[in-house]
Formats: structure tokens, C-alpha cells, sequence
């Protein structure tokens, strides 16, 4: 389907840092040919104030981004998935919900930016090198010919993604 618009979940434990950026990312990235969402399996309920700096600093809209449950994309009134990208270590490991549509499901793991524990102009570095690398990782996906790929190449390509 040419005009379809793909729905993306990224999932993180806390949802106040990488999963945010990810979804800021591709929703501008995406150019409305996806619409990215995160969530968490124990969100803190606030975003990460170095987080929500490092997405300013990229010129990406913060408006509307907030830390949220990921129970708020499962059950059958949740909107149909196609992708679930874990984005930590901690949130692949856990039992996820049912998600509806029965989604493509990867694991980007990146090394968690709030753990830093330095100075604030290493931890600005800390939390840009995250997004980039979030950044790259979305621009690899998005070079990906959907139309022409079956849904086990695009598996398989998703997935490789998160080694690179």
C-alpha cells in the first residue's frame, strides 16, 4: 500500500529519554508517512530535562511528548501497530502486552543517556551521540523499500537494523 502511514511504538523502561527521541525523531523524519509513538513499562510519568534539551538542539518539536504507560497501546480500543522497537536492554527483556495488529517487533538497545553521571557538557554529548545514533537507525528504516518486501524481509530488515 502506497499510502499507508505506519504506526511505530519505541519502548523503553522509564519513557523519559531514548524512547522520547525516537519518537520525536521519526515523527519529523517520517515525514507523515509514519507516526511514531513511545511509552513505558514503568514510565516515570517525566521527561528527561536533557532529553527534552538534546531534541531542541536538533530543531525537532517537543509539543505534546510525555512519558505514558505502554498499557495505553495495548487492548483492542488501542490503535493497530506495525512496529514495537524496544530502544533499552531492560524493556526487551520484559513480558510485553498483547499489542494489537500483531506488530513487527525489534530491539535498537542503545546505553541509557540519564545514566551518565558527569559533568553537564559530557552528558549534553552523552545524550547527543543517543539521538544520533537513534537518528541513524530511523534513517536506515526509512530507507527501506516497504512496497517491495513481504513482511518477514521487512522483520528481518528491522531487526538488523538494531546491530548497526
Amino acid at each position: 500500500m502506497v499510502n499507508k502511514i505506519y504506526n511505530v511504538l519505541f519502548v523503553c523502561t522509564g519513557n523519559s529519554a531514548r524512547s522520547i527521541m525516537a519518537e520525536a525523531l521519526l515523527n519529523q523524519m517520517g515525514k507523515g508517512r509514519f507516526k511514531a509513538y513511545s511509552a513505558g513499562s514503568h514510565p516515570t510519568g517525566v521527561l528527561n530535562p536533557s532529553a527534552l534539551a538534546t531534541l531542541r538542539e536538533l530543531h525537532l518539536p517537543t509539543d505534546g511528548l510525555r512519558s505514558k504507560d505502554w498499557d495505553e497501546f495495548s487492548g483492542p480500543k488501542a490503535s493497530q501497530l506495525d512496529f514495537v522497537i524496544t530502544v533499552c536492554d531492560k524493556a526487551a527483556g520484559e513480558v510485553c502486552p498483547l499489542w494489537p495488529g500483531q506488530p513487527i517487533t525489534a530491539h535498537w538497545g542503545v546505553p541509557d543517556p540519564a545514566a551518565f553521571d558527569g559533568p553537564e557538557d559530557r552528558k549534553a554529548k552523552v545524550f547527543l551521540d543517543t539521538a544520533l545514533a537513534l537518528r541513524k537507525r530511523i534513517e536506515l528504516m526509512l530507507a527501506l523499500p516497504f512496497q517491495r518486501l513481504d513482511r518477514f524481509a521487512i522483520q528481518r530488515e528491522v531487526k538488523d537494523i538494531g546491530t548497526r
